[in-house]
């Protein structure tokens, strides 16, 4: 009996849980951009009923929605069916489910990063505050560095320099935080020869801008906005393709890495970590879990665990000629890879998008013809079916020579059409 009484309780908790997270997430349709206030800031999900990825967000919106209401955010959350309101779906230019938004201004704002509570807690967080924050003292300055990995921090008074910054973190401020601080706020252990100056802090250490060396601002940002070794996600390893650098990655297992693999973890952090100076300006260091995205890329199955080096400007990437057991066995492949003794794979020409069209097809329907062949059947026949019909009824309705000449028969003059018949039957 108290089994059951606690299954019921527990029931009755889940249910006031899911309504009440459900009470702050908005559905939203076509009529939104008209109804909503000028000054709204609005964090959207849109989702379709058959996409499995958006039935596993929908319960960790609704703790976002819950969340930000509790913190007495000025984030209003909500959520559209695409498919019910496609006049929505298009002013935002969705193309994926599940896709999330910010509205801010009447500026969209995409979300880049993986779905997870935390993310995009963060990215409504940065999104909806100012573009520039202000530091006025010390302790709002490390509290800063403390909490994010990344930062870009301008210090100076006004200047030509900040304009500058301001219109990058309109772009940016989707990956990063901008802050500005005067020289008293800062560290004095921090070397600064001139000012105004752009600093970007990361990995314990940071970067001053120098336009003569880095060329223009926003660019540099992308660049240096990933910290130098870290466990990359999909989304974060196709962002990477913004920076212009390459990629290594140690892959590894999804779950308990074996003794292989931490030992490539731990040779690809030692150098990211001792030969920054040397390799940090063309390469970034990380760890992925799990091959899922690489096996795509290289179309077929990776390795794990391996090393891999990633061209994602280009879609191409590089694979150690040989076995990688030391340091100096990591640092002659990326040598290889800088100086081009490496072969370079993948790419995307015209041969190898049809290679990659062909695999993507291939890896789409492989487990459909396995969990539902009736399904598959259909998938590959109905069109070829529809192809064949078409083609079929355009060459059947296609006129012949003798029909052609009977229709411009009418057009002869009557003793014209009299001396082509005698032809006709002389000539038979």
């Amino acid at each position: 009996m108290s089994v059951r009484r606690n299954t019921v309780l527990l029931s009755v908790l889940l249910l006031v849980l899911v309504l009440s997270g459900s009470a702050f997430v908005e559905e939203l349709d076509d009529t939104f951009m008209e109804t909503k206030e000028p000054d709204e800031i609005w964090l959207i999900q849109f989702y379709a009923p058959w996409c499995s990825f958006c039935k596993q967000l929908d319960p960790v919106w609704h703790q976002i929605g819950s969340e930000l209401r509790s913190l007495g955010s000025p984030v209003r959350v909500g959520k559209s069916d695409a498919t019910a309101s496609p006049a929505l779906a298009k002013e935002f230019k969705v193309r994926n489910y599940p896709a999330i938004l910010m509205l801010k201004n009447n500026v969209k704002y995409n979300y880049p990063g993986s779905r997870t509570k935390d993310g995009i807690l963060d990215f409504a967080d940065r999104v909806s505050g100012p573009l520039v924050r202000s530091l006025s003292s010390p302790r709002l300055f490390q509290h800063a560095i403390s909490r994010h990995d990344v930062i870009v921090v301008y210090v100076g008074a006004t200047s030509e320099l900040k304009a500058n910054l301001t219109a990058a973190a309109e772009e940016l401020i989707i990956h990063t935080y901008f802050f500005s601080a005067s020289r008293e706020v800062v560290p004095k252990e921090l070397t600064l020869t001139f000012l105004p100056a752009v600093l970007l802090f990361k990995d314990g250490t940071y970067f001053i801008y120098d336009e003569e060396q880095d060329g223009d601002l926003k660019s540099w940002i992308k660049r240096e906005r990933f910290p130098n070794f870290f466990l990359v996600d999909s989304y974060t390893l196709y962002a990477m393709g913004e920076s212009g650098k390459l990629v290594l990655l140690a892959l590894l297992e999804e779950r308990h890495f074996c003794e292989d693999s931490l030992r490539y973890k731990r040779l690809v952090e030692k150098v990211a970590t001792e030969h920054k100076e040397t390799y940090s300006r063309r390469f970034y260091f990380g760890f992925m879990e799990g091959s899922g995205y690489i096996d795509g890329l290289i179309m077929g199955q990776a390795v794990v665990p391996s090393f891999i080096v990633v061209n994602l400007s280009n879609d191409g990437y590089f694979l150690p000629p040989g076995p990688i057991e030391t340091e100096a066995h990591l640092l002659h492949f990326l040598d290889g890879v800088l100086d081009g003794s490496v072969e370079g794979l993948g790419g995307n020409g015209f041969p190898q998008r049809l290679r990659r069209a062909a695999y993507d097809i291939r890896t789409t329907l492989t487990p459909v013809f396995r969990d539902a062949p009736v399904l598959g059947c259909f998938l590959v026949g109905f069109p070829l079916t529809v192809g064949f019909i078409f083609c079929y009824l355009c060459v059947k309705n296609r006129p012949t020579s003798a029909e052609e000449e009977e229709e411009d028969a009418p057009l002869l003059a009557p003793s014209l059409q009299r001396k082509k018949r005698q032809i006709d039957k002389k000539s038979d």
